[in-house]
């Protein structure tokens, strides 16, 4: 969009919306990053179809993956505790039980993209990472980082071993700016000013401050990896810890 043109506020989130709709808005990727050293981030989740890595995802309990709401896309099980998706033994697949999506969650352009995936029990305990305590409200230039599969360039493909990238987070007024406006509940990290960053693959995936799972990896700018100035934008996690709990307890009472 032509940073010249105005937009009214009234219109921003309904742009936004559109955007998506559009197919503007699409689903990320590692950019200029590096090979995450084995044997950390064990945290992290491949979610997988029948055809293969789809999304990210987080361990934040022994048998709860946190991911993106718009990863509902055939999901039939979740990799854990490797690094390299290729060759993966059984003791590292869960299969999904139940999915957990935000009542409110239409699409990412209006916001609310969080989702809870309940897997099979674990056999052998998994790291796990843990979640802010109460809401939080990060400083501008934040130093953090973002990992996944996918692609690591404009047009590619996934890949099998996890790469990471750190990313600053961005003041979210010039986020609103950049963007013509974004969902409530969001923070910007990465993709402006820099080429570090997420693209197609790395959706659902944790932004990670200070050893604290505060982002889920949400939406960028087209399928374009070069990253004009348009930030990435991270579902604010810490905006629903009321909902996750919500979903946590009621889990327990029913087994």
């Amino acid at each position: 969009m032509n940073k010249q043109v105005k937009i009214f506020p009234s219109l921003r989130v309904i742009l936004v919306a559109l955007w998506c709709a559009m197919g503007q808005l699409l689903v990320s990727e590692i950019i200029d990053g590096e090979k995450a050293p084995e044997n950390s981030m064990l945290y992290m989740a491949s979610l997988q179809s029948k055809g293969g890595h789809v999304c990210g995802g987080f361990l934040i309990s022994e048998d709860f993956v946190m991911t993106a709401a718009h990863c509902q896309v055939n999901l039939t099980r979740v990799v854990l505790g490797t690094h390299n998706i290729k060759n993966v033994d059984e003791g590292k697949i869960r299969y999904i039980e139940k999915m957990y999506k935000h009542e409110s969650y239409q699409n990412v352009g209006t916001g609310k993209d969080i989702m809870l995936l309940k897997v099979t029990e674990l056999n052998n305990k998994l790291q796990t990472i843990p979640l802010p305590r109460s809401e939080i409200h990060l400083g501008d230039n934040t130093k953090c980082y973002v990992a996944g599969w996918g692609f690591i360039k404009t047009g590619g493909g996934v890949v099998n071993e996890l790469r990471v990238v750190d990313v600053s987070v961005i003041n979210p007024r010039v986020c609103r700016e950049m963007w013509g406006g974004v969902p409530d509940n969001v923070i910007c990290a990465g993709g402006y000013k820099t080429k570090k960053g997420f693209c197609q693959g790395d959706s659902g995936g944790p932004l990670v401050c200070d050893g604290t799972a505060v982002g889920i990896v949400s939406f960028n700018w087209e399928k374009n990896c070069n990253y004009p100035d348009k930030p990435n934008v991270y579902t604010d996690v810490s905006k629903y810890l009321p909902w996750i709990k919500t979903i946590l307890k009621r889990t327990k009472r029913s087994e």
